[in-house]
């Protein structure tokens, strides 16, 4: 499992024109997922992503998690992280998840980042979007379950 993540002022999605997901300060998450993912890699992953200490704190260093801020997250499905671009010119998705698969997982983490009691808006599953930001910093950040340790 794979996440860009972004420390933003607000961001926001759109799909055929409708705002369909938009936050205010907190986490922009683009979450990508492979065939092998399962159980342990989306509870590393939203573990990683609430406990983060990437907000300032009343000293200017980043020592604060989205929860200890308040803020918000909005959460993004996005297939290309598994893009593999080493051979030739046209990415190859074979490591990608398959959308059945990657779907669950994406609605389950989801789940999961709300459970923590935070808002959390979405993108749609397989839709076209646009995705509008205003970084804050910029902080921008990649995780990968497969490299946690």
């Amino acid at each position: 499992m794979r996440s860009v993540i972004q420390r933003v002022k607000r961001a926001s999605v759109t799909v055929n024109g409708e705002k369909v997901g938009e936050i205010s300060a907190g986490l922009l998450v683009l979450l990508g997922f492979r065939s092998e993912d399962g159980e342990n890699d989306l509870n590393w992953m939203v573990d990683k992503l609430v406990g983060l200490r990437i907000f300032e704190d009343g000293e200017g260093k980043m020592n604060r998690s989205v929860l200890e801020v308040g803020g918000e997250i909005l959460a993004v499905s996005q297939f290309t992280l598994y893009g593999d671009c080493r051979s030739g010119k046209r990415p190859s998705f074979t490591d990608a998840a398959p959308p059945e698969p990657a779907k669950v997982l994406y609605e389950r983490s989801v789940e999961a980042l709300r459970s923590y009691g935070m808002k959390v808006e979405t993108g749609v599953f397989q839709a076209l979007m646009d995705v509008e930001l205003i970084n804050d910093g910029p902080v921008t950040l990649l995780l990968d379950s497969e490299k946690k340790f």
